[in-house]
């Protein structure tokens, strides 16, 4: 097998294959197969047959379910080294969720027939497939809570700093990392209206600004504190 197969820097940024051999890690990287997508294009949808284990390369993708009403509802939004489709790689059954690209996007895949032999090859990987399950599984029950416990106001503080925490300049976010107020509701499950009224409410607060094409955090600790319901 040959080292510098390119797939193999993004599966050793994988969390849970971090702790992989050389020898598993690249006998993943000669299953997997590049995938380009372009921005706004659908990935796969909800209920078809699993295409098998998704890894980010370059891009952003979001994983999404739609009601029947049209709403769509963002459950986590993927970049590089994240992967998604776990779950339909390991029970078999179709996809969870539909994914799509927020961005242009590389992709490497690797099929659930690949993955059930590998597995069975090295059992370190099919611990590791056990722990991706097991994040994925905190994140929901984060989601629950959020959903549940948490207003749209203290959501949206949590997504915030969540954002800024990934921008460029420290406490600074590019209105285009969340696109619009429409995806920051799909993000958060709610609609338009409730996020800008919270996004207003949050500046007459002080803890946020409107600059231009940016969300400038004034008062992080008193966006932390709404953040966390007190």
């Amino acid at each position: 097998m040959n080292a510098s197969h390119p797939a193999l820097p993004l599966l050793r940024r994988v969390p849970y294959f971090a702790a992989l051999s050389d020898g598993v890690l690249e006998a993943l990287a000669a299953a997997a197969v590049e995938r380009h997508f372009d921005r706004g294009q659908v990935i796969f949808l909800e209920g078809d047959p699993c295409g098998g284990l998704h890894i980010v390369a370059a891009g952003e993708v979001k994983i999404f379910k739609v009601s029947p009403q049209g709403r769509e509802q963002i459950l986590h939004r993927m970049g590089p080294g994240d992967t998604f489709n776990d779950v339909a790689v390991l029970d078999g059954g179709p996809n969870p969720a539909s994914a799509g690209a927020v961005t242009d996007a590389t992709l490497w895949v690797i099929t659930r027939g690949e993955m059930q032999r590998l597995a069975t090859a090295h059992p370190a990987l099919a611990w590791a497939l056990i722990e991706s399950i097991a994040r994925r599984a905190r994140h929901l029950v984060a989601m629950v809570e959020d959903l549940s416990l948490r207003s749209v106001k203290s959501r949206l503080a949590r997504l915030l700093l969540t954002e800024a925490g990934r921008a460029a300049t420290a406490g600074e976010l590019d209105r285009s990392q969340m696109v619009t107020q429409a995806e920051m509701a799909a993000r958060l499950g709610t609609v338009r209206e409730m996020i800008g009224r919270a996004l207003r409410e949050l500046s007459e607060d002080g803890l946020i600004e409107f600059d231009r094409h940016r969300i400038v955090i004034k008062d992080r600790e008193g966006l932390v504190a709404v953040g966390e319901g007190m």
